[in-house]
Order: structure tokens, then C-alpha cells, then sequence
């Protein structure tokens, strides 16, 4: 795997990807998430051999929870 601090650049080197329950139809605009890994990497569904980011923990869940709250605009 080869990675910078923040980065992947072939995030199918990785193990555990999923996709939210959330991602619903065929519309393409999909995250996938992988389980398993000190950090948190996240890719682009359409392209399973690109690049993923990878967020620390608490980076991550500060993520989530802003989007659960609503915070960020449509």
C-alpha cells in the first residue's frame, strides 16, 4: 500500500469497504468506507483501484455527527 499521511493512492489495497445503507438508486454518488484500519479511509464507489482519504478517528466522527445534525447545505 502505498500512502501519505492523508491519502491512498490505490485504495483496493485495502480490506472491509462498504457502502452506506443511505446510498440508495443508481445515481453514482456514493462513498464507500473501509472497517478495520488505525484510520478511517474513504473512496469513490466508481472507482475501486483510485485514491482514498484517510481521516483520524476523531476527524471522522466530528464528520458524521455535523452531517447527522444537518450542518452542512444541500
Amino acid at each position: 500500500m502505498v500512502s501519505s499521511e492523508h491519502a491512498v493512492y490505490d485504495s483496493s489495497t485495502l480490506s472491509g469497504w462498504y457502502k452506506s445503507s443511505y446510498s440508495g438508486g443508481n445515481q453514482g454518488n456514493c462513498l464507500e468506507v473501509a472497517r478495520g484500519h488505525a484510520t478511517i479511509p474513504v473512496r469513490d464507489s466508481k472507482r475501486p483501484t483510485g485514491p482514498a482519504l484517510a481521516f483520524s478517528p476523531g476527524s471522522w466522527s466530528a464528520f458524521v455527527t455535523a452531517v447527522a445534525r444537518g450542518e452542512f447545505g444541500a
